[in-house]
């Protein structure tokens, strides 16, 4: 059977063609401008086209009230499932609750489990925390001042803050000497914004920078290569963002970053909801997809 992968289906009744009900599952985000959230969407698309669906994409444009409200709209048109991506669940909680009740499956991507939703594929977001965190204090030799980007609002990006958290307990001669709440959109240039802020409280008080994701840490260095371009503060983000990997590698002050297997996570996604559309269960309620640091030496960059 042909499956319809739609955002706003009218599609209710028989196929024409083949006699059988079109399957229809709704996809949508409200951070389609990331480039980590794009990736997944495209690998997402391409591999359902490889199965023979059709895939629309619906971004909210970081407007979660309109995210409510279209979840409403594809559960009221009776779609058989739910994907959301870079989404906490929790957020849209009432409408999770109201698909379930009618029996459509939701599916979380680089997102989090809560009622109502049937798996969340994701990398373990609290290891990714602590691989930056570990890595950027040892860069440090385990004592020193850095500033901190983070986006509590993403389900994995709050895990990868609570685990800098925990590496702070442990390593008590790092300290948070500032911290930003970066907004989406336009991560890069409101980091860049408040880093340039920050180097004129701190200036070369500042021995690092720990970056939630990636576009934070891409802005804290534009702001750094403008006023401090002697600097020697060390810069680590998460995601493998490609124009991270690319200054990563042009020996820049972004020195690592952690990066997830995006079109992995695209992948598994399409076989669990291909299972469910078949009549199975997803594999685990919470699926991880491995990752890998990213810096000079893997990316074999003489930066001496």
């Amino acid at each position: 059977m042909k499956r319809t992968l739609s955002m706003l289906t009218t599609l209710a009744g028989v196929s024409a063609a083949t006699g059988a009900w079109a399957e229809d599952v709704a996809v949508l985000t409200p951070y389609l401008s990331s480039v980590a959230t794009n990736e997944m969407v495209e690998t997402f698309t391409t591999e359902s086209e490889a199965k023979g669906w059709t895939v629309n994409v619906l971004d909210t444009r970081g407007d979660f009230q309109q995210l409510a409200s279209r979840i409403e709209d594809v559960t009221n048109a009776g779609v058989d499932a739910i994907v959301l991506v870079s989404v906490d669940p929790n957020q849209v909680g009432d409408q999770v609750a109201g698909a379930a009740e009618k029996g459509i499956p939701v599916f979380a991507l680089d997102g989090a489990l809560a009622d109502g939703v049937s798996a969340n594929i994701t990398t373990d977001n609290f290891a990714l925390g602590t691989i930056l965190s570990d890595y950027l204090f040892e860069s440090l030799g385990g004592e020193g001042d850095i500033v901190k980007f983070f986006h509590s609002a993403h389900p994995g990006v709050r895990q990868r803050e609570l685990a800098l958290d925990k590496a702070l307990e442990e390593n008590p001669n790092i300290k948070v000497i500032a911290e930003h709440y970066v907004q989406v959109p336009g991560p890069i240039d409101n980091a860049r914004q408040a880093m340039e802020t920050f180097i004129r409280q701190h200036g070369e008080a500042i021995d690092g920078v720990w970056a939630a994701w990636d576009e934070p840490a891409i802005g804290a260095l534009l702001a750094l290569q403008s006023d401090m371009p002697d600097s020697d503060i060390v810069i680590a983000g998460i995601d493998g963002n490609p124009q991270a990997v690319d200054l990563i590698g042009q020996c820049t002050n972004l020195v690592a970053t952690v990066r997830q297997d995006f079109p992995g996570i695209a992948r598994a996604a399409v076989e669990e909801i291909e299972t469910v559309l078949d009549g199975g269960e997803p594999s685990s309620k919470e699926i991880f997809v491995d990752a890998m640091v990213v810096d000079r030496e893997s990316l074999g960059a003489d930066c001496k």
